[in-house]
């Protein structure tokens, strides 16, 4: 798929895969893609289209909660699902060709690290988080080199969702000068995962993702 032609690509892709799709799974791909569109047609604002994308990959995984279940839990729920469906290792091969760039400068920037911001607001002054924050920085590189995949998404999407909860929940200013690296390494990322994960869902009709949250009524 070429860049930003992904979702043209994927909508003719799910028009004829329909049939073969459950209404909830037929449902939640269509949202996907179109707000994966609106994210391609963004070329300035990497705040909005950062936000796009993360509503499309929301839609793509979004599903009923189980009981005691965080979003945090949903999320890596999916991650394991999709990694499980992925006999090409396409998402492994995405993850591994982009750490020299986006993947490793989010997993080296304190700011997208959620330890250092509790720090920040408990008046924690052990420097506790550094110690974590260079453990998980040494775990993302081990990972890479044992072909983990799971494991260094788990890392990059633990990064882009302290990104996503600073800009939806108005924890950051729009086209800040203080967050452009991350952001623009988090809408680079996300850019290149969320047609992945949307192809990859719609190669697999008979994979049961759950109830939508919000279905057609």
């Amino acid at each position: 798929m070429k860049p930003d032609g992904n979702a043209r690509e994927l909508k003719a892709k799910l028009k004829r895969k329909a049939d073969a799709l459950a209404e909830p799974q037929r449902v939640r791909l269509h949202r996907a893609i179109s707000w994966l569109q609106r994210a391609e047609a963004e070329h300035v604002d990497l705040d909005a289209r950062f936000i796009f994308l993360w509503i499309a990959f929301n839609a793509a995984y979004a599903r009923e909660f189980g009981f005691g279940e965080s979003e945090r839990d949903r999320l890596a729920a999916f991650i394991a699902a999709l990694l499980q469906v992925d006999g090409g290792k396409r998402l492994g091969q995405l993850a591994f060709r982009q750490f020299t760039g986006p993947i490793r400068t989010l997993v080296e920037n304190r700011f997208v690290f959620e330890p250092f911001w509790r720090a920040l607001r408990e008046h924690d002054s052990s420097k506790r988080w550094e110690d974590k924050f260079d453990a998980a920085r040494k775990l993302a590189l081990a990972s890479v080199v044992a072909g983990d995949t799971a494991t260094v998404l788990s890392i990059v999407f633990d990064r882009l969702y302290v990104l996503r909860n600073q800009l939806v929940h108005g924890g950051a200013t729009w086209n800040s000068s203080a967050n452009r690296a991350q952001v623009k390494d988090g809408a680079a990322l996300m850019m290149a995962v969320t047609p992945l994960v949307i192809d990859l869902m719609l190669d697999r009709p008979d994979v049961d993702f759950g109830d939508i949250l919000y279905p057609v009524v």
